[in-house]
């Protein structure tokens, strides 16, 4: 199977075929750095950090460019707001920003490339277009004419016509049609400014990401990516102005990746249910937020509440106990060099499974990078050992029931490393896990440490009424608890 990507373009499914055999261009928009990222700003991450992995699984050699806005209105209102300068404002925010992708394992891509260092190749375009009578000056302002562009509306699947009978914009005396948009703004006094022929002033949006692509990844680009809500108009209007200024096509490929809901409904301040990274990092699990984020087709909505982040928090324990059960049961060593005949004996539907997952991850992600079916065909494999492993009940598993158990648990790790998943150790992830819950439940560890402690004496002494009284007051605390030869294990629950 090739892959197949869905073109927002051509609104449909095309088989992909980089310009250049074994090369991908790539270029994400990404944030105006004036606050801290929300859960929306995660799900373009994370999206986009997938697709750049399996890229780089399958081989391709990547350009990955994700910019940064650097200036706009809303950095210079934060500034005033706060008496600094827009590159205080501006710095801050992108460290911010590299806080909360480090956090969520996001790749840094190839290029970053900030607005504010390529303002010379969009004033370079907005020239061109000036040349070609597709842009025009009005007052210290300068306007792109969309009805100088016939394609206008081919992404977004709008009519000219339709939009400029309904167009709610507001009035703007300089323009000669109210979708005009901006390429270049003049500068108020005491707003930062770059010298240009039409003087002082800074660009506008949509042009940064044209200029910036058009330098970093050349005309015609393999794939532009973004949210939904990019599409109309900064999507529309970055074609627009870069077909019109290099008469040649801008992108190939326009992948966009779905809204995230709170509990049903958009996303919103004035609602109150808006959430930052950082805050909702503070009540679950990394890993757990990408699993919530990948466990739906990129280009669906996602509905984020207690519910569906809990179920992937479950599902993620599954698969790090599973592992964890694993190093714990086979010996550190094993020969992994035994015939295939000898491993497939021991269980001969996990050996199938283990040597059929290339190939079923393969076709999940060439289906237009389908990470729910891929996660579906993780836990599928994880089932599967973890049955296997419960045939031996608590023994130690040694030679091919070993080398098979360490075969599978290789398998879901390498596969799910290329989603961002399962990066840790079985113990890191445990202990990050348990500390993140007790946090949310204000239990501290050392309360239940001594609990334990007592339980276990009194069990030692025979006390047996005193160790289930115990026992009881620590799942009353939320802390399920499980004695083993190691010793007592407990984890924080619900």
């Amino acid at each position: 199977m090739t892959l197949q990507v869905y073109n927002t373009l051509s609104k449909a499914k095309e088989e992909f075929i980089p310009a250049e055999s074994g090369k991908v261009r790539l270029y994400v928009c990404g944030v105006t750095v004036y606050d801290q990222c929300h859960i929306g700003h995660a799900r373009s991450a994370i999206v986009f950090d997938v697709i750049y992995r399996y890229f780089l699984h399958c081989g391709y050699e990547v350009t990955y460019v994700r910019n940064f806005t650097d200036i706009d209105d809303k950095i210079i209102r934060r500034a005033n707001e706060q008496q600094t300068d827009y590159r205080t404002i501006a710095d801050r925010y992108i460290a911010e920003f590299y806080q909360d992708m480090d956090a969520l394992g996001v790749l840094r891509p190839t290029l970053e490339p900030l607005a504010t260092d390529n303002i010379p190749d969009m004033i370079t375009i907005i020239q061109r277009l000036m040349d070609r009578g597709i842009a025009y000056q009005s007052g210290t302002d300068v306007y792109f004419e969309v009805e100088r562009f016939e394609g206008y509306g081919k992404l977004s699947g709008r009519q000219l016509e339709d939009m400029m009978a309904g167009a709610r914009v507001e009035v703007d005396a300089n323009k000669r049609n109210p979708l005009d948009f901006v390429l270049w703004k003049g500068s108020k006094p005491g707003e930062p400014a770059w010298e240009s022929p039409w003087g002082p002033g800074r660009p506008g949006w949509h042009i940064e990401c044209s200029a910036m692509g058009h330098r970093f990844l050349g005309v015609a680009f393999d794939i532009h990516g973004g949210g939904k809500d990019l599409i109309f108009p900064h999507h529309e209007n970055e074609i627009a102005q870069s077909e019109a200024a290099f008469d040649a096509p801008f992108v190939r490929y326009w992948l966009h990746n779905g809204f995230v809901n709170i509990n049903n409904e958009k996303m919103s301040k004035s609602l109150g249910n808006f959430f930052t990274i950082r805050d909702v990092l503070e009540m679950v699990h990394p890993e757990a937020l990408r699993l919530f984020v990948i466990s739906k087709h990129y280009r669906s909505p996602v509905d984020f509440s207690d519910e569906t982040v809990a179920e992937a928090e479950r599902g993620l324990e599954r698969l790090y106990g599973t592992l964890g059960a694993v190093e714990e049961r086979t010996p550190e060593t094993v020969d992994t060099g035994l015939p295939d005949k000898q491993l497939q004996s021991q269980d001969p539907e996990l050996w199938q499974e283990i040597h059929d997952f290339p190939g079923a991850f393969k076709e999940a992600m060439e289906n237009d990078f389908n990470t729910a079916q891929a996660i579906g065909r993780l836990f599928s494999l994880q089932r599967s050992l973890q049955r296997f492993l419960d045939r031996f009940g608590q023994k130690k598993l040694k030679g091919p029931a070993a080398a098979l158990a360490r075969q599978a648990a290789s398998c879901l790790q390498k596969y799910a490393g290329v989603l961002g998943l399962l990066v840790r150790t079985p113990g890191s992830f445990m202990e990050e896990q348990r500390k993140l819950k007790l946090k949310s439940k204000s239990i501290r560890e050392e309360d239940v440490i001594r609990l334990i402690e007592q339980r276990n004496v009194a069990r030692q002494r025979k006390n047996f009424d005193e160790a289930d009284r115990l026992r009881g007051e620590l799942e009353r605390m939320s802390i399920q608890i499980e004695d083993s030869p190691q010793g007592t294990r407990w984890r924080v629950v619900g």
